[in-house]
């Protein structure tokens, strides 16, 4: 595994798994304990995913039987839009999750979206690092410009921005823009979804003939090779295996661009800018 330095003067691993779609929580404690004992360490996790509790049990179960240690882990997970109203409702939400993963600390805590009162929110997970309930904070879609925003504002520059990224959504100019400003910038997605061809993309599957790889393997190693911490999630145990399997070959420069090139210039799995998103974002409701 490689890892990068965040700002926060910790290191992150450059991939780990996420658990965004899997609210089965058998299935969630299963297969997150099952991607610690392949060797991921960087756990990604959210309120609004509703398995927090899962990933919690399956951490502590591999600590118990000397998989890794919570030293080893790096366990993520994101204040909802519900709880970002003000500072307070923020920082309670935090001890909420942690009470969930029943963890003492997270490292690293994100604002899952860039609507409601982001600012107060912010102040909320800038409070709780203070008080070391998380090693880091960060942001999750925060477009370019809401980014500037956020860094020309803020005590303290967010560590991390959660966006999607993968060959068909390249964002050359939104990661320059955290690279300006220091944030890491983490793919959720990567791998698109599935959409786009991706696991049969014909300049994949005749690059990763060159080592021995698969296309998938092939999009995942192209972003890591761009500063790109990645969270690839799969429940099935030979697919996790094979996502994490990409720390053995390199992409030639002519590789890298020719991935860089399947570039759309726009997302077609979620549109942040749409009013109606914003809308639904804010109403939905994760707890009582």
């Amino acid at each position: 595994m490689e890892f990068v330095n965040l700002n926060s003067g910790y290191k992150m691993p450059l991939e780990g798994f996420g658990v965004f779609q899997i609210p089965d929580l058998a299935q969630c404690e299963e297969v997150t304990y099952n991607a610690i004992k392949i060797g991921y360490r960087l756990i990604d996790t959210a309120a609004a995913y509703m398995n927090e509790e899962a990933v919690g049990r399956a951490v502590a179960r591999a600590i118990s039987e000397g998989l890794t240690t919570r030293a080893e882990l790096f366990i993520t997970t994101k204040v909802w839009v519900q709880d970002m109203k003000t500072e307070s409702a923020a920082y309670n939400a935090i001890k909420t999750s942690l009470k969930k993963l029943n963890l003492d600390y997270a490292d690293l805590i994100l604002l899952h979206q860039p609507v409601s009162d982001y600012f107060a929110a912010y102040r909320g997970i800038e409070k709780a690092c203070a008080d070391g309930l998380t090693k880091s904070i960060g942001v999750a879609n925060f477009y370019p410009a809401i980014l500037a925003n956020l860094c020309e504002t803020v005590d303290k520059i967010p560590a991390v921005n959660q966006v999607e990224l993968h060959p068909f959504f390249a964002q050359a100019d939104a990661l320059k823009n955290m690279q300006d400003y220091g944030v890491v910038p983490q793919a959720w997605g990567p791998l698109a979804e599935g959409k786009h061809g991706i696991f049969t993309d014909a300049e994949l599957v005749s690059i990763g003939k060159n080592y021995n790889k698969t296309a998938a393997q092939i999009a995942l190693r192209w972003n890591v090779q761009r500063g790109v911490s990645i969270i690839p999630k799969s429940v099935h145990v030979e697919r996790m295996q094979q996502n994490f399997d990409i720390w053995d070959f390199s992409l030639t420069d002519e590789e890298m661009k020719i991935i860089a090139a399947k570039d759309l210039g726009h997302s077609e799995i979620v549109d942040h800018s749409s009013p109606a998103f914003v809308k639904m974002l804010l109403g939905w409701k994760v707890h009582d």
